[in-house]
């Protein structure tokens, strides 16, 4: 696995830093983000898309949108992945 670091929450302290990564091989887009911990939040995912084994809901501020635009056009350069 060959992973792209794209940035980091630039609000964020240096040890606290939600960021974002894009695989290289297959063109999937890793986040790092706090897990949310608020139980009406998880309730209404849940109900409306239950989590699989492994997964986990996950939240990074808003200002890292440009960020996720950044992973969505790298993981989108070379076509179509697998």
């Amino acid at each position: 696995m060959a992973l792209k670091f794209l940035g980091k929450d630039p609000g964020s302290d240096v040890d606290d830093c939600p960021s974002v990564w894009v695989d290289e091989t297959d063109g999937s887009i890793v986040i790092q983000g706090r897990e949310v911990q608020d139980a009406e939040t998880r309730v209404l995912m849940t109900s409306l898309n239950p989590l699989a084994e492994g997964e986990r809901v996950v939240r990074i501020p808003f200002r890292m949108a440009p960020l996720l635009l950044a992973a969505c056009r790298d993981a989108d350069l070379g076509g179509s992945h697998s």
